[in-house]
């Protein structure tokens, strides 16, 4: 029966039908993923439509930012009162461009399932929140210095009126929305240069249309002369024409009385963050 046992050659076609049974299996080698729960399919729907609202806000806070910038170029005809880097609508152009790149990267990390951007976005809105955090309790803690900081800077505004489209379009808001003017009284504007009663120009002794109690003066065209000369009237006839209470007064009554409102908003922005940040954990697990 030894003798029976005939030893078969090796033949080279046995490894070519492995082959080409691979080749024909693909899923042999790569197998499918498991398919997502209904679960995690809404999950996802959540994080890109999450992700989508802020891109949409950081593109429209850049395009405000822009916006700006090109703005006061042109009306500053291509020269710059102050520099670049100590723009306030620089602000807008920043933090538009971080929050529009962190959504787009969470975004594009949920629809393509990728690890690296999905970690990216999380580090980023945990950075931010932590950011917040930081903010909020500084300010708790140093609410006196800071409140100290904000009086100078108003102060500047004040004193750089006309050198800066930008201060000048924020002091006229602030003075028309809280109905007040200068820093204390109306007084304060006494300290600019252009309005100072020793100054040559027309705007000597009067402050900005702005303090007007009614710029309009029944008519559609604000008058921009309605404040000149106010400062050489008595506290009496002044507070018949214009707004005599300092803006520093109201801007503390004001963040008084909205503090429960700026809590609110803040609270509400960092369960935002939160649940971005959930989402985009869950999306990691089932990736």
């Amino acid at each position: 029966q030894a003798s029976r046992l005939v030893e078969l050659p090796y033949s080279s076609f046995d490894d070519d039908d492995d082959g080409d049974t691979a080749e024909q299996d693909p899923g042999a080698w790569y197998p499918d993923p498991p398919k997502l729960s209904p679960f995690s399919r809404c999950v996802r729907y959540l994080a890109i439509l999450w992700n989508l609202l802020f891109l949409l806000l950081g593109l429209l806070t850049l395009a405000v930012g822009v916006w700006g910038l090109l703005t006061k170029s042109r009306l500053t005809g291509g020269e710059r009162g102050v520099p670049l880097g100590s723009d306030p609508m620089l602000l807008f152009v920043l933090v538009g461009l971080g929050a529009s790149t962190v959504s787009l990267a969470g975004c594009l990390g949920t629809l393509r399932a990728s690890p690296c951007l999905l970690h990216f976005f999380l580090g980023a809105v945990l950075v931010f929140g932590g950011l917040e955090l930081l903010g909020g309790l500084l300010l708790l803690l140093l609410r006196r210095r800071l409140w100290d900081a904000l009086r100078d800077l108003l102060l500047l505004c004040l004193l750089r009126y006309q050198q800066d489209p930008d201060l000048q379009f924020l002091v006229d808001e602030v003075q028309r929305s809280l109905q007040c003017c200068g820093l204390e009284s109306y007084r304060d504007w006494e300290s600019n240069p252009y309005f100072n009663c020793s100054a040559p120009g027309a705007q000597a002794c009067g402050v900005p249309a702005s303090c007007c109690q009614d710029p309009l003066q029944n008519g559609s065209v604000p008058n921009a002369q309605c404040g000149f000369g106010l400062l050489a009237l008595g506290p009496a006839a002044a507070g018949a024409l214009l707004h005599t209470v300092g803006c520093g007064p109201a801007l503390a009554t004001g963040l008084r009385a909205q503090a429960g409102a700026i809590a609110a908003g803040a609270a509400i922005l960092l369960l935002l963050e939160a649940a971005g940040a959930l989402l985009a954990l869950r999306v990691l697990r089932d990736v």
